[in-house]
């Protein structure tokens, strides 16, 4: 396990793949989850780059940090993150928060971004109401209260009929997750509207959604799409909003042949 310094917590991550390789990939992982739920991807993926896995902020094995704090704030932790590695150019690939993140690099230091991948997300995620709505419930009654809800939006029904022991791991991550920290990164995507800035993008961006997403529904996800000039879309059959655990090999697929079109 490697833990850093950076920006007043301290961050759990992990670098992978070769050492020496041409192109770095930096995942980021959703609400409610820690950064294993990329694993299945990287076994996936072409043994020629890196792959930056970390914990944001309040989850996994990192540090809550300052709060409130804003998807800024967690775009910058990346940034420094990437700094203390010596990467100047990295691939940024979010999902569902993690991708209000990489729009959030994108943002604040465009020159770091040499693609963007988004995974179920979008430039605005929710009203203010319905987060504030889940951060009472929780504040009141805990996340193991709202986690069958969260589930059934994150996976398919037959995820849930054909993998019932993985499901039952995937609820105690996201059950074990800090309260203060989930509730803080609900305050974080309630507050952040990337709207404007994501229609600047000008690096290759590829967007994909799962066609039963119960957070992130495919025509939101399009409508970011649609800001980003050039943007590829696409939609993964049979897969709720985590695809990375749903369907890590089709998403494997869509990323390696987008890499394969940025050339060397």
């Amino acid at each position: 396990m490697a833990f850093a310094e950076i920006g007043g917590t301290v961050l759990h991550y992990e670098l992978l793949g070769d050492p020496e390789a041409d192109r770095t990939i930096v995942f980021a992982n959703s609400l409610g989850t820690d950064f294993r739920i990329w694993l299945p991807v990287f076994d996936e993926l072409d043994d020629d780059i890196a792959i930056l896995l970390y914990d944001k902020r309040g989850h996994g094995l990192s540090g809550l940090g300052k709060q409130p704090s804003s998807i800024e704030d967690h775009a910058q932790d990346v940034i420094d993150l990437c700094a203390m590695l010596g990467i100047d150019k990295a691939v940024f690939c979010g999902l569902s928060v993690g991708g209000l993140i990489a729009q959030g690099i994108w943002k604040l230091k465009p020159s770091l971004v040499e693609a963007i991948i988004l995974c179920d997300t979008a430039a605005k995620i929710g009203t203010a109401d319905m987060w504030n709505g889940r951060i009472a419930a929780i504040e009141a009654n805990g996340i193991a209260s709202l986690s069958t809800p969260v589930l059934e939006r994150w996976f398919t029904p037959k995820f849930f009929q054909d993998r019932a022991t993985d499901l039952e791991g995937y609820r105690q991550m996201l059950e074990r997750q800090p309260v203060a920290g989930y509730n803080g990164v609900c305050a974080a995507i309630r507050d952040a509207d990337f709207t404007a800035s994501t229609a600047t993008v000008t690096v290759p961006t590829l967007v994909v959604v799962g066609d039963q997403d119960g957070s992130t529904p495919p025509d939101l996800v399009r409508a970011t799409a649609d800001l980003i000039s050039g943007a590829a879309f696409e939609i993964i059959k049979g897969c709720g909003h985590i695809p990375c655990v749903e369907q890590p090999e089709a998403l494997a697929r869509l990323i390696s042949r987008f890499l394969s079109r940025l050339g060397d």
